[in-house]
């Protein structure tokens, strides 16, 4: 298949870089790697992991280069960030549209007919696809 040539097995990714799996999966909870890059696939042993190979190879050597500058919790929050600076909202009004970027935005609120405020900003950050930047 064309789309396994562009994928990495965790036992090669865990080799080349010489981590360990404990690492890798410590990063996934801490954020760092998306979960949806872990791609579970059969094969005549079982299961095996693989992952798309440019993006992980790339955010292994990030997080291999800045983890002794920068604690993990930091750098998941700084990638975050990055993928949110490439996210626009779009309001769509009969006026016409208006989009701003996700990084500029401070807050994003619901305003009912009574005055009642409802602050949906972190519900419209969720919303952002992970991992993609």
């Amino acid at each position: 298949m064309e789309e396994d040539r562009n994928l990495i097995s965790k036992r090669e990714l865990l080799s080349r870089y010489g981590i360990s799996y404990g690492a890798l999966y410590r990063w996934k909870r801490k954020g760092l790697i998306p979960d949806d890059w872990f791609i579970r696939k059969s094969t005549a042993t079982g299961q095996e992991t693989y992952f798309p190979e440019a993006l992980i190879c790339e955010r292994v050597e990030r997080i291999l280069e800045t983890k002794n500058e920068v604690l993990l919790d930091e750098l998941a929050g700084k990638l975050s960030g990055e993928e949110r600076q490439n996210a626009f909202i779009v309001i769509d009004t009969p006026y016409g549209e208006k989009s701003f970027k996700m990084n500029d935005v401070r807050s994003v609120t619901l305003r009912g007919d009574g005055g009642q405020k409802i602050d949906i900003t972190e519900t419209v950050k969720q919303l952002i696809p992970k991992g993609r930047n």
